[in-house]
């Protein structure tokens, strides 16, 4: 392993973690929030937005990258970074999920996934070899394993074929990988809510050795109760000395409870997602701006925000735009999510190091009810 990768673990309290990740690119403080720049760009934001909102790092695809602009393309244009103008680390999918997900057509092999492309048709092979080798001319910092992720539902018999593959697709991953210095790796543990399964996935991702380990298959249809019950039998058989990732989690919520249980990063789409569709996520909960009640309030999300987006534009100027369809409103709110999520995050890293998780919690969920209850 590369000493240019290194994870330090500065407090705990209960299982939540609180540590720091340092990588050439710069800091990563856990618990993390990865907004998710899919093709190159966090949806409706300038990237010094992002990163003025506190984001140390972001998450790019290799599924959609490899199809447009091309992997070969962005390695010639010089990477990643230097392509769309990010100066801190950037973790990159594999492309599991996005190939079983939104490829028209696929035929898995022990091999890999022959598919054709969701936007023309085109056909592509990706295997665990293409798959680092495509992240590698990306030239991210953090490259996940190539696997097989499965939607929910599915049978134990199927979860166990899905994780067997995987496993072995992460072996081949992590040769591919080699060491490249300041770059790091991480495997993915599989095995859908069933415990021996989980086990013996993070049992064989432990003897192939990655920098850091992830958990897949959750928040696939399975609901918050199941997941999270899912954690607690799969969190303790991880690596301690490692990052631990909850790949494509989630709400505030789910990010909450799940450090509670060991996670030290997440990734999800939801706060540009939702900010497209007229919601906000503020510490009084969720807000949706598109609800009449909003068309004359001339108050601001929230005044004690340092997000401009979220303490200098009003109620009323939001909700007109969103209702109008007009683009601003949609940035405005993924700007204001955006800055919640790691407001959030800067909360949960605080409280840890305080002592007094539990405490922070109960608070912060009776902050979401109570506000919630009044934008009803």
């Amino acid at each position: 392993m590369t000493e240019l990768f290194n994870f330090e673990i500065k407090a705990r309290d209960g299982g939540a973690r609180l540590g720091r990740i340092t990588m050439p690119r710069g800091e990563i403080r856990t618990p993390a929030f990865m907004p998710v720049g899919t093709v190159g760009t966090v949806k409706g934001m300038y990237l010094d937005q992002v990163k003025g909102a506190g984001a140390d790092i972001i998450l790019g695809n290799t599924y959609h990258l490899m199809l447009r602009p091309g992997a070969e393309r962005l390695e010639k244009l010089g990477g990643l970074h230097k392509f769309i103008g990010w100066q801190g680390p950037i973790l990159t999918d594999s492309g599991g999920f996005q190939v079983m997900s939104l490829s028209k057509i696929r035929k898995l092999t022990e091999r890999g996934v022959t598919f054709q492309s969701h936007i023309d048709g085109r056909k592509y092979e990706v295997t665990p070899e293409r798959s680092m080798e495509i992240q590698r001319l990306l030239g991210s910092d953090i490259q996940m394993q190539f696997d097989e992720c499965l939607a929910f539902p599915h049978s134990e018999k199927e979860a166990e074929r899905a994780m067997q593959l995987s496993l072995r697709w992460a072996s081949r991953s992590r040769h591919a990988h080699g060491n490249q210095p300041g770059r790091a790796c991480f495997g993915i543990v599989q095995g859908g809510v069933t415990r021996r399964l989980r086990e013996e996935s993070a049992a064989g991702l432990k003897d192939i050795g990655f920098h850091g380990y992830a958990v897949g298959g959750l928040a696939v249809g399975e609901g918050q109760e199941l997941m999270l019950s899912t954690l607690d039998f799969t969190t303790p058989v991880m690596p301690d000395d490692k990052p631990r990732y909850l790949m494509g989690v989630g709400t505030p919520d789910d990010i909450i409870e799940s450090v509670a249980r060991g996670i030290d990063m997440f990734d999800c789409v939801m706060p540009t997602r939702s900010g497209r569709h007229g919601q906000a996520f503020t510490r009084f909960g969720k807000m949706n701006l598109r609800n009449a009640k909003h068309a004359e309030d001339m108050r601001p999300i929230d005044p004690t925000s340092d997000c401009p987006a979220t303490s200098q534009y009003s109620r009323a100027y939001i909700h007109h735009l969103i209702r109008s369809g007009e683009m601003l409103g949609m940035m405005l709110l993924s700007w204001v999510n955006i800055a919640y999520y790691q407001h959030l995050m800067q909360g949960i890293r605080q409280a840890i190091a305080d002592g007094r998780y539990a405490d922070f919690m109960a608070e912060t969920k009776q902050n979401w009810a109570r506000g919630e209850a009044l934008d009803s």
